[in-house]
Protein backbone atom coordinates (compact mmCIF):
# COMPACT_ATOMS: atom_id res chain seq x y z
CA UNK A 1 0.00 0.00 0.00
CA UNK A 2 1.56 3.53 -0.80
CA UNK A 3 0.18 6.76 1.53
CA UNK A 4 -0.86 9.74 0.54
CA UNK A 5 -0.99 12.99 3.50
CA UNK A 6 -3.68 15.24 2.62
CA UNK A 7 -3.51 18.21 4.64
CA UNK A 8 -6.35 20.98 4.59
CA UNK A 9 -5.69 24.51 4.62
CA UNK A 10 -7.31 27.85 4.29
CA UNK A 11 -6.41 30.24 1.60
CA UNK A 12 -3.49 31.90 3.42
CA UNK A 13 -1.92 28.43 3.54
CA UNK A 14 -3.35 28.02 7.49
CA UNK A 15 -3.00 23.74 7.97
CA UNK A 16 -6.64 23.29 9.26
CA UNK A 17 -5.44 19.25 9.52
CA UNK A 18 -4.54 16.37 7.61
CA UNK A 19 -6.05 12.95 6.83
CA UNK A 20 -3.93 10.22 5.53
CA UNK A 21 -5.26 7.89 2.64
CA UNK A 22 -3.87 4.34 0.99
CA UNK A 23 -3.98 3.53 -2.43
CA UNK A 24 -2.99 0.43 -3.66
CA UNK A 25 -1.52 2.14 -7.08
CA UNK A 26 1.70 4.21 -7.42
CA UNK A 27 -0.01 6.97 -9.43
CA UNK A 28 -3.67 7.84 -9.32
CA UNK A 29 -5.76 11.05 -11.01
CA UNK A 30 -7.20 13.74 -9.58
CA UNK A 31 -10.38 11.96 -9.44
CA UNK A 32 -9.19 8.98 -7.76
CA UNK A 33 -8.11 11.05 -5.11
CA UNK A 34 -11.19 12.81 -4.14
CA UNK A 35 -12.93 9.91 -4.52
CA UNK A 36 -11.06 7.27 -2.12
CA UNK A 37 -11.04 11.12 0.01
CA UNK A 38 -15.33 11.07 0.19
CA UNK A 39 -15.29 7.47 0.23
CA UNK A 40 -13.37 7.59 3.81
CA UNK A 41 -14.89 10.45 5.07
CA UNK A 42 -18.35 8.86 4.41
CA UNK A 43 -17.37 5.81 5.94
CA UNK A 44 -16.00 7.39 9.11
CA UNK A 45 -19.33 9.72 9.54
CA UNK A 46 -21.43 6.31 8.83
CA UNK A 47 -19.71 4.43 11.18
CA UNK A 48 -18.81 6.92 14.19
CA UNK A 49 -20.90 9.98 13.81
CA UNK A 50 -17.19 11.91 13.28
CA UNK A 51 -17.76 15.22 11.76
CA UNK A 52 -16.69 15.70 8.13
CA UNK A 53 -14.97 18.03 6.12
CA UNK A 54 -15.54 17.74 2.35
CA UNK A 55 -18.24 16.22 3.36
CA UNK A 56 -21.33 17.73 4.19
CA UNK A 57 -24.56 15.77 4.83
CA UNK A 58 -27.78 17.54 3.07
CA UNK A 59 -30.51 19.28 5.17
CA UNK A 60 -32.28 16.70 4.87
CA UNK A 61 -29.68 14.24 5.94
CA UNK A 62 -28.93 16.27 8.96
CA UNK A 63 -32.86 16.78 9.85
CA UNK A 64 -33.25 12.62 9.78
CA UNK A 65 -30.62 12.12 11.82
CA UNK A 66 -31.32 14.22 14.37
CA UNK A 67 -34.21 12.48 15.05
CA UNK A 68 -32.67 9.33 14.80
CA UNK A 69 -30.69 7.36 17.82
CA UNK A 70 -27.06 6.15 16.64
CA UNK A 71 -28.35 3.04 15.97
CA UNK A 72 -31.18 3.67 13.74
CA UNK A 73 -29.26 6.89 12.46
CA UNK A 74 -29.41 6.67 8.28
CA UNK A 75 -26.50 6.45 6.06
CA UNK A 76 -25.11 9.43 3.88
CA UNK A 77 -24.85 8.29 0.22
CA UNK A 78 -21.55 7.89 -0.67
CA UNK A 79 -22.31 7.98 -4.45
CA UNK A 80 -24.28 11.73 -3.83
CA UNK A 81 -21.18 12.90 -1.80
CA UNK A 82 -19.03 11.62 -4.68
CA UNK A 83 -21.00 13.72 -7.18
CA UNK A 84 -21.42 16.63 -5.13
CA UNK A 85 -17.41 17.11 -4.50
CA UNK A 86 -16.34 16.48 -7.81
CA UNK A 87 -18.89 18.88 -9.24
CA UNK A 88 -17.53 21.04 -6.50
CA UNK A 89 -13.95 20.47 -8.04
CA UNK A 90 -15.24 21.35 -11.10
CA UNK A 91 -16.92 24.49 -10.03
CA UNK A 92 -14.05 25.55 -8.24
CA UNK A 93 -15.10 25.99 -4.71
CA UNK A 94 -12.38 24.06 -4.04
CA UNK A 95 -9.06 23.39 -5.53
CA UNK A 96 -5.92 21.04 -4.94
CA UNK A 97 -2.30 21.60 -4.94
CA UNK A 98 0.22 19.11 -5.41
CA UNK A 99 3.88 20.42 -4.79
CA UNK A 100 3.31 24.30 -5.43
CA UNK A 101 1.15 23.75 -8.42
CA UNK A 102 -2.60 24.26 -9.14
CA UNK A 103 -4.01 21.05 -10.34
CA UNK A 104 -7.61 21.94 -12.65
CA UNK A 105 -8.48 18.54 -14.42
CA UNK A 106 -9.98 15.42 -13.03
CA UNK A 107 -7.47 13.32 -15.26
CA UNK A 108 -4.64 14.81 -13.68
CA UNK A 109 -1.75 12.58 -12.53
CA UNK A 110 -0.67 12.23 -9.17
CA UNK A 111 2.45 10.00 -7.99
CA UNK A 112 1.35 8.62 -4.70
CA UNK A 113 4.07 8.85 -2.07
CA UNK A 114 4.61 10.53 1.31
CA UNK A 115 6.59 12.74 -0.06
CA UNK A 116 3.67 13.96 -2.51
CA UNK A 117 2.93 17.37 -1.10
CA UNK A 118 -0.90 17.64 -1.54
CA UNK A 119 -3.59 20.13 0.25
CA UNK A 120 -6.91 20.79 -0.20
CA UNK A 121 -8.25 24.34 -0.28
CA UNK A 122 -11.82 25.00 0.37
CA UNK A 123 -12.69 28.70 -1.02
CA UNK A 124 -15.07 30.87 0.93
CA UNK A 125 -17.70 32.83 -1.09
CA UNK A 126 -17.25 36.81 -1.07
CA UNK A 127 -20.82 38.20 0.69
CA UNK A 128 -22.83 39.78 -2.30
CA UNK A 129 -20.46 37.78 -4.79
Amino acid sequence: MNTLIIKDETAVGKLLHEIELQFKEDSITVEALIRKRVEQEVKSYNDLGNANRLVQPTEFEEKLNKTQTKNTKNKIDVEKQIYVALDAFQQNRFFILVGNEQVDQLDAPIIVSKDTDISFVKLTPLVGG
